[in-house]
């Protein structure tokens, strides 16, 4: 029976391999806004090379998505595109607020946690409506312009392939194992009673993660991401 150590590493290396590809992005993104007075949608054409770069291994989708009023001729945009078999697919969605198809994404909460707290976040697992209509994990780090929060850089991974990569170490744990975020919302478990999305209720994840994440017996965190092992 194995001890986590191999799962909470290997989650651990996954995120910041995912962090890393944004990287390049965000240098990109911050010098636009940096070197540009007034960036216009058209502009953000110009991240287009880095996006696509840091499309591969695990992530599917990236790119970056702009706050409220950060461009000088409408009031919403981003430039994000998805890996697909025939090659990159760019992302449209309606950007007009009076439209019936538009989705302020400035209330997702992978906008808005790192807005909030201007640090990198990752988020579900969630269905993806926005974009893939599959469970997805989002990863996003805080943009800025002089300072101020300028939006998002961000990066998705299907869940069904981290699972892909995961599940066989979570398997050779021997016991029934859930790798869960933060609200013990389960992301890839080891059980067929432990679905994707669904509550872990063995051990209260929350109120540990309220008080600061230690290791204790049975909940483990994976390096810097809110993502535990919890193995009851």
């Amino acid at each position: 029976m194995g001890t986590g150590d191999e799962v909470v590493e290997h989650v651990a290396a996954i995120v910041e391999d995912v962090f890393d590809r944004l990287k390049p992005v965000l240098v990109a993104v911050e010098a636009l806004l940096d070197v540009v007075d007034e960036v216009r949608a058209r502009d953000l054409d110009g991240i287009r090379p880095q996006v696509l770069d840091a499309l591969g291994g695990l992530v599917i989708g990236a790119g970056y998505v702009a706050a409220p009023h950060v461009l000088a001729d409408q009031e919403y945009g981003f430039e994000w595109w998805t890996a697909k078999a025939t090659g990159p697919e760019q992302l449209f969605i309606s950007l007009e607020p009076g439209s019936a198809n538009f989705l302020d994404y400035t209330r997702q909460s992978w906008f808005t946690v790192s807005r909030d707290t201007g640090r990198r976040h990752v988020n579900g697992p969630y269905v993806d409506y926005l974009c893939t209509d599959e469970y997805t994990l989002t990863f996003t780090v805080p943009a800025r312009r002089n300072g101020a929060f300028a939006g998002v850089v961000g990066a998705d991974v299907y869940v069904r392939e981290f699972e892909h990569v995961l599940q066989p170490k979570l398997r050779r744990l021997g016991s029934r194992a859930a790798l869960v975020n933060a609200q013990g919302r389960v992301i890839v478990s080891n059980s067929a009673r432990l679905a994707t999305g669904s509550l872990m209720r063995d051990a209260d994840v929350p109120a540990w993660w309220n008080a600061g994440a230690q290791t204790r017996a049975g909940v483990r965190r994976c390096g810097d991401a809110p993502i535990a092992l919890v193995i009851p």
